[in-house]
């Protein structure tokens, strides 16, 4: 319901207005890991960056896996030929298309900025216009007669309190996290931008401003079209939910319904390639910092992106990717809910070392740096970790994401606390083996810092 979309919009605003303030006193490519370290010390700001790492290095085989299923649909659609479709379910040409996707983002990522903002200029315009047609023509179906449902919009669309339990309404305020999540990115190249204390920032907010008005948008829309009815094209119809796009991009725009599969296909390939930048940069500051080996700091020198971060943060999605599809794909997909998690920590873990960072600056330069320094951060830090705290625990119950478990508990869970733990041994041997960082002997420029 767009009701959650709005209230999940709430925390990831707050949050962001904490990065945009950290972001102009410190710009740095490590965001979370290098904030939180600085605010909070280098076991905290290592586990931060942990935290990242996994969201945003595991969700690039997400994301190809996605592109795949998409051009194969786009194929079929293009060719009128419904077997083409399947074709993303072999294994072998599945994982041999994801190969080619994966190669054709790590390559972009690679090549720096310059490539990258001029296929993220084509792909976000195609992107946007197709989906604001998609939700306006289906709202316009829905008011004059023409969809399934014909619902009109209320109020009560738009009452958090009409949701039937918590714990729906924080596991759905989650995967609106996870579908919120990205903004971020842009942080990660402020070291590369004109106006590096104010840009990225900027960026940032305006972003989620962007997609949160989208999301309302298509969801209002796709709601009025097609109902919540459990048959034909209502929303509730399990053969829908898979893949909701396909399934109305015909009815509401017809012969151009092909143009959605199109756009969800570019929407991954630019995601696939976006998210690339941000591990890539933050394992670069880790290994700037000498949290990591050294190579990590490597710099491409006729590209000057993090040439070795961006080669290993692409190998090890498309490592998890292959092993996870010959294993099981139930593993694959429950991976979103745990990095929904992994969102929500990361991004609190933020949202407080803003907080703490300008913990004196916030209560004597006047009510806007209180608001913006201080409250709005710790209540979007607040809301984010209560929520990862709520779906933390209802994630134990086998029944939620796949219904896959282990030893009776949740396999949405028990790769949430792997992740973790896998965190804390690497964490670990780092600190065996590079003491001087666990042990703050590695200057990490503080003259910004608030004592």
């Amino acid at each position: 319901m767009p009701a959650i979309f709005l209230i999940g919009f709430i925390p990831m605003l707050l949050v962001a207005i904490g990065y945009r303030e950290l972001n102009a006193a410190m710009p740095d490519a490590g965001t979370t890991f290098t904030w939180t370290t600085k605010a909070f010390g280098p076991w905290v700001g290592w586990i931060g960056g942990w935290a990242l790492l996994a969201a945003t290095i595991l969700v690039l085989s997400n994301l190809a896996g996605i592109a795949v299923d998409f051009f194969y649909l786009a194929l079929s659609q293009v060719f009128s030929n419904p077997d083409l479709a399947t074709l993303s379910s072999n294994n072998l040409i599945n994982i041999g298309t994801f190969l080619a996707f994966m190669a054709f983002g790590c390559y972009i990522t690679y090549r720096g900025l310059d490539a990258t903002q001029k296929i993220q200029t084509v792909f976000i315009i195609f992107q946007l216009v197709v989906l604001a047609i998609f939700a306006i023509v289906a709202l316009y179906k829905a008011i004059t007669g023409e969809g399934f449902a014909n619902l009109s919009p209320t109020f009560e669309w738009f009452n958090p309190f009409g949701v039937e339990s918590f714990s729906a309404f924080s596991s759905g305020i989650s995967l609106v996290f996870f579908i919120y999540w990205g903004w971020d990115a842009v942080l990660t190249m402020n070291e590369e931008t004109e106006g590096e204390h104010t840009t990225s920032g900027q960026a940032a907010v305006g972003t989620i401003l962007t997609v949160v008005l989208l999301y309302l948008l298509i969801s209002v829309g796709t709601l009025a079209f097609a109902g919540t009815s459990s048959e034909g094209l209502g929303l509730g119809n399990p053969d829908n939910q898979e893949n909701i796009f396909a399934a109305l991009s015909g009815p509401v725009l017809g012969a151009l319904g092909i143009m959605m599969s199109f756009a969800v296909l570019i929407s991954a390939l630019a995601s696939l390639q976006s998210t690339a930048v941000s591990p890539a940069r933050t394992l670069l500051a880790m290994g700037y910092y000498k949290a990591l080996g050294p190579k990590f700091a490597n710099i491409s020198p006729k590209f000057q992106s993090p040439s070795y971060a961006t080669l290993a943060s692409c190998l090890i999605a498309t490592l998890f990717y292959v092993l996870m599809r010959f294993i099981s794909t139930s593993v694959l997909w429950d991976t979103i809910s745990a990095l929904s998690l992994m969102v929500c920590l990361y991004y609190g873990i933020t949202a407080f070392a803003c907080v703490w960072y300008f913990r004196k600056v916030s209560f004597s330069s006047g009510i806007k740096e209180f608001l913006n320094k201080f409250l709005f951060p710790m209540l979007g830090g607040i809301m984010l970790l209560v929520f990862f705290a709520r779906t933390s625990y209802d994630s134990m119950d086998p029944g939620y994401g796949s219904g896959s478990e282990i030893g009776g508990v949740g396999l949405v869970f028990c790769l949430s606390v792997a992740i973790l733990i896998l965190g804390l041994c690497v964490m670990t041997y780092q600190r065996c083996v590079r003491p001087a960082f666990f042990k703050g002997k590695i200057p990490m420029e503080v003259e910004h810092m608030i004592e």
